[in-house]
């Protein structure tokens, strides 16, 4: 009878410690999926892009502005579902001097790839190389104080060869100083293929047409997209 007795008594005492760590289990796996779930899904952090030229950056001429070069680059990024956001700040008959007085007011938002797309309307007008060195240098020392992890990129151009050979050679060259200058990614030339091509140009012979603006989008996205 005690030998029964202490059976039932073990069994029951088994039964009993199971069902205390059944609970114990279910409240621990409970908890942890309740901790998980709390856990709030990391956010995706838009990366700013900021294009700061001129006419050829602004799209002038074009009937739609989703056809000038920048809003092209945002497409082939949104189609590699890429987290960054374009900011177009061409301005027609931007010069240098002129970009380096306005890029204070769009510092004001953070910019993570700077492109610079300035000079040309400098050398059509036979300004000083050396002066556009230096307020293209100073544009760049700007962003690189406001923004000093930005990556830079610099859309390098020619002038006409009728500005004479020497002045030719000085334009064209200051554009891979600055970039080597400061580290930055460089497009040899933003109008490659483009310039003095009739059909890929509007009736000024100087800007693009929408057809030109592809390949505009093609130069720079070839520099861009190593960045990205």
């Amino acid at each position: 009878m005690i030998h029964i007795l202490k059976c039932y008594f073990c069994l029951f005492f088994g039964l009993l410690l199971l069902s205390c760590n059944n609970g114990t289990s279910h409240t621990a796996e409970n908890k942890k999926d309740k901790n998980e779930a709390e856990v709030p899904a990391k956010k995706e952090v838009i990366q700013n892009i900021l294009f700061f030229g001129n006419s050829l950056t602004a799209g002038y001429g074009l009937d739609d502005p989703q056809e000038a070069f920048p809003a092209l680059i945002q497409a082939k990024i949104d189609s590699l579902g890429l987290p960054y956001h374009c900011i177009n700040a061409g301005l027609s008959g931007e010069t240098s001097a002129g970009g380096k007085e306005r890029i204070d007011w769009l510092l004001q938002q953070p910019v993570d790839i700077f492109i610079l797309e300035l000079g040309a309307n400098d050398g059509l007008r036979g300004v000083s190389t050396v002066s556009t060195y230096e307020n293209l240098s100073d544009i760049v020392e700007k962003v690189l104080e406001a923004n000093p992890d930005c990556k830079l990129v610099l859309a390098g151009m020619k002038v006409p060869p009728s500005m004479g050979q020497e002045y030719f050679n000085e334009f064209e060259a200051l554009f891979p100083r600055l970039a080597k200058q400061y580290d930055m990614a460089l497009v040899p030339f933003l109008l490659d293929n483009v310039a003095g091509i009739g059909n890929l140009n509007q009736t000024d012979a100087v800007h693009p047409t929408a057809e030109g603006q592809k390949i505009l989008a093609y130069n720079v996205w070839a520099v861009l997209e190593p960045l990205l």
